[in-house]
């Protein structure tokens, strides 16, 4: 399946407007928002949980980075509470599920093959003061990319140039960005060489941000 898979062309996407998809373990389903693959793929995808539900025991092979939208996901690791980021690196194994129920941001296969650092973290615990009314949290940074966690007072805007190309969710809230209203659960990438410049509506938002990582994007290895 090819989703979204030019990236050198600007895509957004409101995904509460997606109808979620059954994915092959029973009361797991997805919204995707860019895939290249099959059932093993890059993609960046909304995952629900629903209460009781589970996938099976399993590796990582291409890596997987998450962040905790609602509800509480669980592995033999712990418990990851809304507003947790997650790094599970290539050759990483567990078992993930909800008893409580949860939905999940989910990228795979979108790690440097050779990182091996796993770590979660909550996302507001990691954010500095305030500057013009964004408060932003570095989440990790390498040599390709760069991850970041915002929170933005109501008319505050978030600006990034950076090279690579820009990845960004609304979390919560809303933004205005080149002319389009993102919601909650909106989500918006930029090519390469474009900017971002996205100011939050009357309530505030809540932005996760992803730059640099567009060359890297291909096909999951044979």
């Amino acid at each position: 399946m090819d989703l979204n898979s030019d990236f050198t062309t600007r895509v957004v996407v409101r995904a509460d407007d997606l109808d979620w998809q059954a994915s092959p373990m029973k009361g797991v389903d997805r919204r995707m928002l860019d895939r290249i693959g099959g059932e093993v793929a890059r993609a960046t995808t909304i995952v629900r949980y629903a209460p009781g539900s589970h996938f099976s025991a399993h590796t990582h092979t291409g890596g997987e980075e998450f962040i905790v939208l609602d509800g509480v996901f669980q592995d033999e690791h712990g418990d990851f509470p809304a507003g947790t980021y997650v790094r599970n690196p290539p050759t990483s194994k567990h078992t993930p599920g909800s008893e409580p129920g949860c939905t999940i941001f989910v990228k795979l296969w979108q790690f440097d093959m050779d990182d091996r650092t796993q770590f979660r973290k909550t996302m507001a615990d990691e954010l500095a003061a305030p500057v013009n009314g964004v408060a932003t949290a570095t989440l990790h940074a390498d040599a390709r990319e760069t991850v970041t966690y915002s929170h933005l007072e109501a008319g505050a805007t978030l600006t990034s140039n950076a090279d690579g190309g820009i990845e960004v969710l609304v979390i919560d809230g809303t933004v205005e960005a080149g002319g389009d209203v993102l919601p909650k659960n909106g989500w918006l990438r930029l090519p390469e060489g474009d900017t971002l410049t996205a100011t939050a509506g009357d309530g505030g938002a809540k932005v996760w941000m992803k730059s640099g990582h567009l060359p890297f994007a291909k096909a999951p290895a044979a």
